[in-house]
């Protein structure tokens, strides 16, 4: 990450020939957000005097407190590589702060910063690397999306079955343009599906760079007459999207926590703990990583997607997965968070209730051998394997019974996030499908 000063960035603004600066910002519901200022504007942008209304904002300030300032991050600042090359358009990644210099408590980004700096005190950095899914559709002749795609290409075919093929390079190429080492590409099992993985990094910077890529992927499929969903779940009878998220605790001397060579599994004990902790909050965390109606059509049985809480090695049906990886690579990957979720808020969840397990000495299950989902209910009700929520309605009630969820996240945003879901779930359930007209209408 660049530690850029002040008069670097106005000396990089001048010398790039950038007219305008986009200050970014994400709301608590995972979208992006931007005031687009000028050049000429940027040096009391960067003296963090640049003030927006935060009740315009969902999810932000009541309209009696709605004077919030955006102060950016000087080491986000990035180039959008697939503008204009005269007139230029950077950005600046902000914390949302209150007019009397104070972190707002409700800005995502602030709620990872506390968490992370909690590991710290306890000498732990949290790094990431998440697998992200996507689907690139076409766009009808008023250039909206649709659920459209000619190619029947399947898991790591390539051109000319592949349709998505150039535009995914595209997409590679401007990540890697702005600072993303992206470690692989390619095309998912379900068509049009693709898969972006890139390299760990520190959990903050992670998110930052999760937020960019999901704008990058939509940009760049625009140009390429496409349009790019992170919708869980578009089609019926295929995969959804997900974003698996590899997690490992790194020592101040950037020694791997989760490292043991001498176990079978190759974990530590404090790997262990981590794990043992987010099963046993994963129930509640659900809402956060998998906050959609829709998210809950991909966590079926099926789908390559999980259901059951549960853990093992090389098994891709449980929660997580021991990648067969060992040594200084060693890790978690947690399985069903999908692309729909606030990053920030997902990685706080993960980080808060791995600390938890370290601190408590929580140790998970045995890990489970086989297809989970091809046993009995008796059979998992034996092994003592519970299910995720299987819809939204259940994710917002574990939420609310689990005490970890107020004390990350802050009672106003718990008490937001769950109003503003529990809308969703009611409005869902009193919406008449077009499953609902098909099955009935004639036959009633």
């Amino acid at each position: 990450m660049s530690q850029y000063t002040k008069k670097d960035i106005l000396e990089l603004v001048e010398e790039e020939d950038v007219e305008f600066i986009r200050l970014q910002f994400t709301d608590l519901f995972g979208n992006m957000k931007n005031m687009a200022i000028t050049a000429g504007h940027l040096e009391e942008a960067l003296d963090n005097q640049v003030l927006f209304d935060g009740s315009s904002v969902e999810g932000f300030m009541r309209i009696e407190e709605s004077d919030m300032y955006l102060c950016p991050d000087r080491s986000t600042m990035a180039i959008f590589p697939w503008r204009l090359q005269q007139g230029k358009v950077a950005r600046l990644i902000c914390d949302v702060y209150r007019p009397d210099g104070s972190c707002y408590e409700g800005d995502p980004r602030y709620i990872l910063r506390k968490v992370v700096a909690e590991a710290a005190k306890l000498g732990y950095t949290f790094r990431v690397g998440p697998e992200c899914e996507f689907f690139l559709f076409h766009v009808d002749d008023d250039g909206l999306p649709t659920t459209i795609s000619h190619e029947q290409a399947g898991y790591f075919d390539m051109g000319p079955l592949d349709f998505g093929e150039n535009a995914r390079r595209d997409i590679v190429l401007t990540l890697e343009e702005m600072g993303f080492d992206v470690e692989s590409s390619h095309h998912e099992n379900s068509p049009a599906q693709h898969e972006i993985a890139f390299r760990h990094n520190e959990a903050l910077a992670m998110a930052d760079q999760i937020m960019t890529f999901k704008m990058v992927v939509k940009s760049i499929a625009k140009r390429h007459g496409q349009h790019a969903t992170f919708m869980p779940k578009p089609k019926d009878g295929v995969d959804g999207s997900g974003m698996h998220i590899n997690m490992s605790l790194h020592a101040a001397d950037g020694r791997n926590v989760f490292r043991d060579e001498t176990d079978p599994h190759g974990l530590s004990r404090e790997a262990y703990y981590f794990l043992g902790d987010i099963m046993r909050h994963i129930k509640a965390m659900t809402l956060i990583l998998n906050p959609t109606v829709n998210s809950y059509k991909r966590l079926m049985p099926g789908y390559e997607a999980p259901t059951y809480i549960a853990w093992a090695e090389r098994n891709r049906t449980p929660l997580v997965c021991i990648p067969a990886i060992r040594g200084e690579n060693a890790r978690l990957e947690l399985r069903s968070p999908d692309p729909s979720c606030n990053p920030y808020l997902a990685l706080a969840l993960c980080l808060a209730a791995g600390l938890d397990g370290i601190r408590n000495q929580i140790l998970p299950p045995e890990a489970i051998e086989g297809n989970i989902n091809a046993m009995t209910p008796e059979e998992r009700k034996a092994k003592g394997i519970e299910r995720l929520p299987k819809n939204l309605g259940e994710a917002v009630e574990a939420f609310g019974a689990d005490p970890l969820m107020e004390q990350v996240l802050g009672e106003d945003v718990c008490r937001k996030y769950t109003k503003a879901k529990t809308a969703e779930w009611r409005s869902y359930n009193e919406t008449v499908s077009q499953w609902e007209l098909d099955q009935y209408l004639l036959k009633f």
